[in-house]
This record gives C-alpha cells, sequence and structure tokens, in this order.
C-alpha cells in the first residue's frame, strides 16, 4: 500500500491547492457563493471539483491493484499517469472555461488510465478465479 499511499498524498496535495486556489480567487472576487457568473471563479470550482471527482475512483482502483500484487513498475505507471494527467487538466481548465489542449489532454489521460486499471482488475480476476480454477 506504499505506492499507493505516495500517489494518494501527492494527488492529495494537488486536490489541496485547486482548493486553496479556489479561496483565494473568492476573497479576490468577494463571491463567497456560487461562481457569480465570473468566469474565473467558475473555472476554478470546476478545476477542483473535476479532480475530486475522479481521483478518488483512480485511487480506489490502484490500491486494488496493490493489493493484487501487481508489478510495482505498472503501479508507478499508473500513478505518474495519473498525476500528469490531473496537473495538466488542472492547468488546461484554469486558463479557459471553453475547450483547451491541456483540458482534452488531462480528461482523456485520466479516462484512460482509469480504464486501463479497470480493465486490468477485470483480466486479473479471469485470470485467478476462472482460469485458475478450472485447471485445478
Amino acid at each position: 500500500m506504499r505506492i499507493t499511499g505516495l500517489y494518494a498524498a501527492l494527488l492529495t496535495l494537488l486536490i489541496l491547492g485547486l482548493a486553496v486556489r479556489v479561496m483565494l480567487i473568492r476573497r479576490r472576487t468577494r463571491i463567497g457563493l456560487g461562481d457569480g457568473g465570473d468566469r474565473s471563479v467558475a473555472c476554478a470550482i470546476r478545476a477542483h471539483g473535476n479532480a475530486v471527482e475522479y481521483v478518488p475512483l483512480a485511487l480506489m482502483l490502484l490500491l486494488v491493484l496493490e493489493l493484487d500484487q501487481t508489478v510495482p513498475l505498472l503501479l508507478h505507471a499508473f500513478g505518474i499517469a495519473l498525476l500528469l494527467a490531473r496537473v495538466v487538466h488542472a492547468i488546461g481548465l484554469s486558463r479557459a472555461a471553453g475547450n483547451s489542449p491541456g483540458r482534452a489532454v488531462g480528461a482523456g489521460l485520466t479516462l484512460v488510465v482509469i480504464g486501463l486499471m479497470a480493465l486490468m482488475l477485470l483480466w486479473q480476476y479471469v485470470v485467478i478465479h476462472v482460469i485458475a480454477a478450472s485447471v485445478t
């Protein structure tokens, strides 16, 4: 669980940074609730909210893969890709409310990482429980 712990800590720091950014922008714009129609507030809120929506699911999958004794190099590859995806997404969404390369790459990479981890868990289940059980 040490590998997942590393990425959980790094991603938590990213989410905390995004939360502080929302607070600072709210203070500067004097918008206490909602986005008040201000694009910078709306972008900051969504950059934080989007990370909060996707990171827990990804970390749960990473943890289960680690508990299933997946090769550490692969766990690090997933963790690094996820961290990179979330940073790129946050930067892209923070700069523009509409489509941006950073937002698209970050969102796409996040979905790819989550999808690959889910598929790997399904594959491990089939290999361990279905195929191994039929051999014995």
